[in-house]
C-alpha cells in the first residue's frame, strides 16, 4: 500500500489594520481570508489612522488576547499598526507569516495617502521583513459602510497572491470603490497618482478661550493619466498599486552622479 502523502501545511495569514480590532473593516477582512489559510489577528486596541510608520518608544507595549473572531487566534495591541506587525512576528507567531493583510480601511488610501496611512505602513513593515503584504481600503468612511464588494475582491486577490510565486518584498496597495459589486468593472494594475490635500488649519477657541487649530483640506488630483489609482477608482475599477519602501530616486541619482563634481 502506498504511503499517504503528507498534507501541505496551510499558509499563515497575519491580519492587522489601523482602525482598531473591533472595526467592521477588519471583521470583513478576516471573513474574506479565513478559509484561505491559518489566520492570526494582531491589531491595535484603538483607532490609529494617520499614524504612518510610527513605532512606540519609551512606553510599554501590551498584547491582550481578544475573543472576537469565532475561534481565530487574535490579540489587541496597545501600539501602532507597525508595532502590531513587529510583535506578531516576534512574540505571537515566532516566525514570518506567509502573507500579511492590512485593513479593510475605512476610507481611501490612494495617491499620497499611502505616505500617511497606518494601514499601508503595517503592510510596508511586513514587506521590510520579507513578508508579502497587501493593504486593503474601501472608499467609504462610514461605520455603516457596505463591505460586501471589498470582501469579495479581497478574497480574490489574496487567493491569487497565495497561488502565485510572488516576491517576498511584494507590497500591494488595493483600493475598492464604494459601489455595489455589480457596478465594479474589474481590477486595474495602476501607478500612484500625483495628488495631494490642499490643507488649511482653521483657527478656533476652546471653551476656556484658548486658541487651537483644526486641520481641514480639499483633495486635489494633479494627475490626468488614465493609468492611475485615482482614475481607476473614479471609473469604478479596483485599483492595485505595487509599492516599495526603497525611496531612492534612481533617475535623479544617475543625473547627480554625472553633474555634481566637487
Amino acid at each position: 500500500m502506498a504511503k499517504a502523502t503528507k498534507k501541505k501545511d496551510l499558509p499563515i495569514i497575519l491580519v492587522t489594520n489601523d482602525d482598531g480590532i473591533t472595526a467592521p473593516g477588519i471583521i470583513n477582512l478576516v471573513e474574506a481570508v479565513k478559509h484561505l489559510g491559518k489566520v492570526v489577528v494582531v491589531a491595535p486596541d484603538k483607532p490609529q489612522s494617520g499614524m504612518g510608520h510610527a513605532i512606540t518608544i519609551g512606553q510599554p507595549l501590551r498584547l491582550i488576547p481578544f475573543d472576537g473572531f469565532d475561534g481565530i487566534e487574535a490579540y489587541q495591541c496597545t501600539g501602532t499598526p507597525v508595532d502590531c506587525v513587529k510583535l506578531a512576528v516576534d512574540k505571537v507567531l515566532h516566525r514570518k507569516p506567509d502573507l500579511c493583510v492590512s485593513g479593510i480601511n475605512h476610507g481611501a488610501n490612494h495617491s499620497i495617502n499611502v505616505i500617511y496611512s497606518g494601514t499601508m505602513s503595517a503592510a510596508m513593515e511586513a514587506g521590510i521583513e520579507s513578508i508579502p503584504s497587501i493593504g486593503f481600503s474601501l472608499l467609504d468612511y462610514s461605520i455603516e459602510a457596505d463591505f460586501s464588494a471589498a470582501r469579495s475582491y479581497a478574497r480574490k486577490i489574496v487567493d491569487k497572491v497565495l497561488k502565485s510565486k510572488i516576491d517576498k518584498h511584494c507590497i500591494l496597495n488595493v483600493n475598492i470603490p464604494a459601489v455595489p459589486e455589480e457596478h465594479i468593472k474589474g481590477i486595474k494594475i495602476c501607478r500612484q497618482a500625483y495628488a495631494k490635500y490642499e490643507e488649511d488649519f482653521v483657527e478656533r477657541n476652546d471653551p476656556n478661550g484658548k486658541k487651537y487649530f483644526w486641520l481641514t483640506g480639499e483633495f486635489v488630483n494633479f494627475d490626468k493619466g488614465r493609468d492611475t489609482d485615482v482614475w481607476a477608482l473614479k471609473n469604478n475599477y479596483v485599483s492595485v498599486v505595487p509599492v516599495q519602501f526603497d525611496l531612492t530616486n534612481y533617475v535623479l541619482k544617475t543625473k547627480l552622479e554625472k553633474t555634481w563634481k566637487f
